[in-house]
C-alpha cells in the first residue's frame, strides 16, 4: 500500500500475485538464462549429489563440469524446475536405448 503521508510503498500490506502452475508440471528453465556463477552452482550440486555415478573412470570435478555443461549446450540435457519441491534438476534429453541420435 501506498502511505500519502510518506510517500513510500508498503510492501507488508501488498498482496504478492500467484503463479497458477500445477504441482505436476516441472517447468523447463533455458540454461542460458542463468548466469554463468549460477550455472556452475547448478552443475556442481547435480554432480555432488550422493549416488552420481559415473561408471568406472575417475574424472576430476572439472571434468565432469565440462561434461555436463557441454551435454546443456548441444541440448541433450535440461534444467527442470519443480515447483511442487521447489527443486532444480538437469535431465537427460536422450530417450533410453537412443543415445547419441
Amino acid at each position: 500500500m501506498l502511505s500519502a503521508s510518506s510517500g513510500t510503498l508498503d510492501l507488508r500490506q501488498t498482496p504478492i500475485p500467484r503463479l497458477a502452475v500445477p504441482a505436476e508440471s516441472p517447468l523447463l528453465i533455458p540454461h542460458a538464462a542463468l548466469s554463468n556463477v549460477a550455472l556452475r552452482g547448478v552443475v556442481e550440486a547435480f554432480i555432488l549429489r550422493e549416488g552420481t555415478d559415473y561408471g568406472d573412470q575417475v574424472f576430476s570435478l572439472a571434468q565432469k563440469v565440462a561434461q555436463v555443461m557441454a551435454q546443456l549446450q548441444r541440448g541433450e540435457a535440461e534444467l527442470r524446475f519443480d515447483p511442487a519441491s521447489a527443486t532444480l534438476a538437469i535431465v537427460s534429453t536422450q530417450r533410453p536405448g537412443r543415445a547419441g541420435t
